[in-house]
């Protein structure tokens, strides 16, 4: 066995020369006889063992560690040096010592020379000297954690012999390594931060314990990919840094996420991600703490404006956009924008939109004086949709493109909205009027948001159906303008007079046609309409719907002369003083003369006497009440010989007044029937779409169908489970579907 020290010639370059002489040799010593090979084995294997103690006893006369580690790597590096020239005479040899070689050693390609070098070292030398060197070099390491410096070469020395004497391990190819070393070394870690971190929060307190836990768990991450073996070693690592770091602490931890979340500390927040999200499940409870905020804070909100927001669907919009900003940045600056805490956003968000505690919608149940409480919001939406697309001071201040923002910040929020059959309701209620009264301020725009319901996934049906409706404005005007023009053909001039004929199927909105009595001006004008419409349409039946339509009067007074928009139901009663403008007339006489319902004359006559934003009144009311409810038979009304409107502290002799405001184009029972009808649609819905699915199921239990149920209904409404189990019922006993005998959560499909 060639061997050097500092004074004799470089083994290198000495061992080529040597090489061809020792292998003529060992051939002759392989002819010698049978038991030659063996023998040589033997000898070199008491040469190498003699060798390996001479070294030992070298290292065990160093006390110091630095010392013997340095000591060590000498040895084993000049060893390990001579292990890869020792073996390569004796390839003759070991082919007639080992015969056919093994699966392991045809696989590692490892010589028997090599083998008995390195067991020969584990054996008398590194099984004697091991437990000083993980120790002297599990010292160092925690020497630089205490932040004292050292010359990590040793320990990432020592490392690396512990990996190449594993590296001939049969089983294990890290086995020395991992129980001579790696293990030491999470102890370490283990026994260092369960004595530091207890000490640390007690010092300095939770939040800076977070920095601190970050730092260390950064130091340890760089510290093991310089003294461990990365590819095998870093999952055990972080485990450990994890648990004595992070894990026992997550109590006190979470502890303080409310806090951070309510004063937006999100560089703590982002901190506390970065380590709760080590831990299984460690920021479930983050999500947690952010919904409840979200909600809290958003419901809060809402209370403490509810008198403004409820009355105000642009300050309630406004209010929710500002809300869902908020929490969206909160989201953004303190979680990155992780998709997690963006699911819980929504999820909070959606509870604040359709929460029923600020206000609510009653919707009628089957139950009698029952009804069903839903949030407002679908309908104030609506309203909302409607300033910013009719011509009011809102839209005519806003640019175009501003219009066009707002409105997808309206599907932003719709998105959010569990019944959406509300908002379509309201929504297509408000398109009506726009479209009768010619009050859209952008007929694009109109059309557009109409194809912008559809991208968000309004039902289809829906959609079509106000599409339809733009199709019967067109139409409509070309059939007026050829009204026209056969008038003007007959001599008779009827400018002044606008007929819409429109789909009943697309703009009804209840059954009920209300009887009023029309100025004789109008009474003339039908029969020559419904004669024209006989002509072009042969078969098809014309149904007036007198509180859909509107006009404009010249009222003149001792002030000056005004053109007032009014309904057709305000016409009726101002034509009542047509030929008597100084009379006073009792409640009683007007529903006489114009044949209105009660309802209805109380609610136009209101709207005279009580017009909003109005100084002068168009009527006046003898005794003055509070509400239309207190009108009784007696109450006299009379024109205000006074009547005027003042625009910059300057009164108005002449102009326009639009007196139609914000009276639906519905009556009072109409009101009642869209609520009944959104319930009953909905029954519909869900009968539909159990019907569809137990076609295409044949067979489906209780649990499935609720599921698949929502899913097909989810861009209309949140159906109920009373609702779901009402409609089942139903079902079953119209023979559509039935129970299984044997249990009754299964259900069949009856063809």
């Amino acid at each position: 066995m060639a061997m050097q020290n500092e004074n004799t010639i470089c083994f290198n370059e000495h061992w080529p020369v040597m090489l061809p002489i020792i292998r003529r040799s060992i051939h002759v010593v392989c002819l010698w006889d049978a038991k030659g090979p063996s023998k040589l084995m033997n000898h070199l294997q008491e040469f190498i063992v003699e060798y390996i103690e001479q070294a030992l006893s070298k290292l065990l006369a160093h006390q110091e560690d630095q010392a013997l580690l340095k000591a060590y790597l000498f040895e084993w590096r000049k060893f390990f040096e001579q292990c890869t020239y020792l073996p390569m005479p004796f390839y003759q040899v070991e082919g007639l010592l080992i015969g056919k070689p093994t699966v392991f050693q045809r696989k590692v390609q490892k010589s028997v020379i090599l083998k008995l070098m390195v067991d020969s070292w584990n054996q008398h030398l590194f099984a004697n000297i091991k437990q000083r060197l993980r120790d002297s070099a599990m010292k160092l390491i925690h020497s630089e954690r205490n932040g004292e410096a050292f010359d990590s070469h040793f320990v990432i020395g020592v490392r690396k012999s512990f990996i190449d004497l594993s590296l001939y391990s049969e089983y294990d190819i890290l086995q020395i390594y991992r129980e001579n070393y790696e293990a030491a070394y999470i102890d370490t870690i283990k026994a260092f931060y369960r004595e530091k971190a207890p000490e640390y929060i007690e010092a300095n307190g939770i939040q800076n314990y977070m920095h601190y836990a970050n730092q260390k768990l950064k130091e340890e991450e760089e510290r093991g990919l310089k003294y461990l073996e990365p590819f095998h070693s870093n999952l055990v690592l972080n485990e450990c840094c994890v648990q004595y770091l992070v894990t026992v602490f997550k109590e006190a931890i979470l502890a303080e996420c409310p806090g951070m979340i309510r004063n937006k500390e999100t560089e703590m927040l982002q901190l506390m991600l970065r380590l709760l999200d080590r831990v299984p499940d460690g920021i479930t409870p983050m999500l947690k703490h952010l919904e409840q905020h979200i909600v809290q804070q958003g419901l809060a909100d809402m209370l403490s404006n509810a008198n403004e927001v409820t009355q105000d669907s642009e300050r309630y919009i406004e209010q929710l956009l500002d809300l869902f900003t908020n929490f969206s940045k909160l989201v953004r600056e303190a979680f990155n924008d992780d998709p997690r805490f963006l699911t819980s956003r929504d999820k909070a968000f959606k509870q604040v939109v359709n929460d029923t505690s600020v206000f609510r919608l009653q919707l009628p149940l089957k139950q009698k004086g029952k009804t069903l409480p839903e949030s407002r919001c679908p309908e104030l939406l609506a309203n909302y949709c409607d300033l910013l697309l009719r011509k009011t001071p809102l839209s005519k201040k806003l640019t175009s493109d501003e219009i066009e923002s707002r409105l997808k910040d309206v599907l932003l929020v719709l998105k959010y909205v569990q019944n959406k059959d509300v908002f379509m309701r309201y929504h297509k209620a408000h398109l009506t009027r726009r479209l009768i009264l010619n009050s859209s301020a952008d007929s694009e725009k109109e059309e557009n948001m109409v194809q912008w319901l559809r991208d968000v996934g309004m039902p289809a049906d829906y959609v079509n159906r106000l599409a339809r409706m733009f199709q019967d404005v067109k139409v409509s005007e070309d059939l007026n303008q050829l009204f026209k023009d056969c008038q003007r053909n007959k001599g008779t001039l009827t400018d002044s007079v606008n007929i819409k004929v429109l789909n009943t199927g697309a703009w009804a909105r209840g059954s009920e046609r209300v009887q009023v009595s029309l100025p004789l001006e109008l009474e003339d004008i039908i029969p020559e309409i419904e004669e024209f419409y006989k002509q072009k349409h042969n078969g098809r039946k014309l149904q007036w719907y007198h509180h859909m339509s509107n006009g404009t009067i010249t009222f003149s007074n001792k002030v000056g002369k005004f053109d007032l928009d009014v309904t057709t139901f305000q016409m009726a009663v101002l034509f009542a003083w047509n030929q008597r403008s100084f009379d006073r007339i009792s409640f009683e006489n007007l529903r006489l003369a114009t044949e209105l319902p009660d309802a209805e004359l109380r609610r136009t006559l209101w709207s005279l006497v009580n017009f909003p934003k109005l100084k002068h009144q168009v009527l006046l009311c003898a005794p003055e009440v509070k509400t239309p409810k207190e009108f009784d038979n007696n109450t006299q009304f009379w024109v205000n010989q006074e009547f005027c409107f003042i625009r910059k502290n300057t009164i108005q002799k002449r102009g326009k007044l639009n007196l139609i405001g914000r009276l639906q184009l519905s009556t009072e029972k109409s009101k009642e029937e869209d609520n009944e009808s959104i319930v009953q649609l909905r029954m519909l819905r869900i009968q539909e779409a159990i019907v569809k699915i137990m076609k295409m199921r044949k067979k489906v239990t209780h649990a499935q169908l609720q599921t698949e149920l929502v899913e097909i209904l989810k861009n209309m409404f949140l159906p109920t489970k009373k609702m779901i189990k009402e409609q089942i019922e139903w079902l079953i006993e119209h023979n559509y579907i039935k129970r299984d005998k044997k249990n009754v959560n299964i259900f069949f499909y009856v063809a």
